[in-house]
């Protein structure tokens, strides 16, 4: 498979600089991948499409403030991007400068954070900083948000808001779980007066995420490593729903790569506990758990659009965003849905 099978033309009008003013008031293109069919609805006519006895698994993962302006010892301006918080004093980040910093060199954030460069590996720094407070203190006090690189102006409070899902508990990741973001907590009671069951994994999402396929032939792509989490609780509510004929509704990519990362190392199973998957979902890649799919619309040429395309065939995804750009859909972060039907 080629990069240009996973490409499209899209309007940049196209992608969403805001959230909608509800959280519930996107649209939602539901496809059906078992009957090649595409149907024009809305996220709040989610509930319609679920029944007793399903199970809706939600990343409740929590952005940090991972954005840090600063300089080199030498004068130099820099930006750091928290990619991981390794623990309450190192980070692997990425660091945007004019020349890279060296192994050794000190480096200044806000005014008020003393790091130095211990590692530099690829695209990734190991920083050490030298502060009396945890790492995660210092990013919820001197951080920014880090709005993803379509959405072309800086963050607000608004976004404090809006880009974090109600259920949001775990903090470690540089982007949002952006299906998530389309629930606020009349829904979730909503699903749980149905007899539907809420369970939750946890997967930071990384920087990586945002990064270019760079290869022609896909196969040659190397995914970034994240890490993820699911409790016994939600292990248990999957295969009681398993049993009972229930499907499981993966909400976001995210919580699709955790559970079926998992399942893929363990020979279909899901044990719980924690892990670290670098998995490249492609076509033809064979899905244990997940039955259904919440997403958003994805970036040309990504992964994301590879791992849906995987999930429903890649002439129903084509057909789908070409309607989807043709309806005026809106992209991305804080655009608009999809419930997918996992092609059989």
């Amino acid at each position: 498979m080629k990069i240009q099978d996973f490409d499209y033309f899209l309007p940049n009008d196209l992608i969403a600089q805001f959230p909608p003013k509800q959280r519930t008031d996107s649209r939602m293109l539901y496809l059906d991948s078992r009957r090649d069919s595409f149907k024009d609805t809305l996220f709040r006519d989610l509930p319609q499409y679920l029944r007793k006895g399903d199970v809706v698994v939600l990343n409740d993962t929590r952005v940090i403030k991972a954005r840090l302006e600063g300089v080199k010892e030498t004068g130099g301006k820099i930006e750091v991007l928290v990619e991981r918080v390794l623990d309450d004093h190192h980070v692997q980040a990425m660091i945007r400068a004019s020349h890279a910093p060296k192994t050794g060199s000190r480096l200044l954030l806000e005014n008020n954070i003393s790091a130095t460069v211990q590692e530099h590996a690829d695209n990734f720094y190991i920083l050490q900083l030298a502060h009396e407070q945890a790492v995660i203190e210092l990013l919820e006090q001197y951080g920014r948000l880090p709005l993803p690189p379509y959405i072309e102006r800086e963050a607000t409070h608004l976004d404090e808001d809006r880009y974090q899902t109600v259920f949001a508990k775990a903090p470690g990741a540089v982007a949002a779980p952006t299906a998530g973001l389309h629930f606020d907590d009349a829904m979730l009671k909503n699903l749980q007066a149905m007899g539907v069951t809420t369970r939750y994994v946890t997967l930071h999402v990384g920087a990586g995420t945002f990064q270019p396929v760079r290869v022609e032939n896909i196969l040659d792509h190397q995914m970034h490593t994240e890490i993820y989490h699911i409790p016994a609780e939600t292990i248990d509510a999957i295969n009681d729903a398993k049993l009972a004929g229930g499907r499981v509704l993966a909400v976001g990519s995210t919580s699709l790569r955790a559970l079926e990362a998992c399942a893929h190392k363990h020979e279909g199973e899901l044990i719980a506990g924690y892990g670290e998957t670098n998995l490249f979902i492609t076509p033809g890649f064979h899905f244990h758990i997940v039955d259904r799919l919440l997403t958003n619309f994805h970036l040309p040429r990504s992964t994301l659009l590879m791992m849906v395309s995987a999930f429903a065939g890649m002439e129903n995804i084509r057909h789908a965003y070409q309607h989807a750009v043709a309806q005026r859909y809106r992209f991305f972060s804080y655009g608009d849905a999809m419930l997918i039907e996992k092609k059989t």
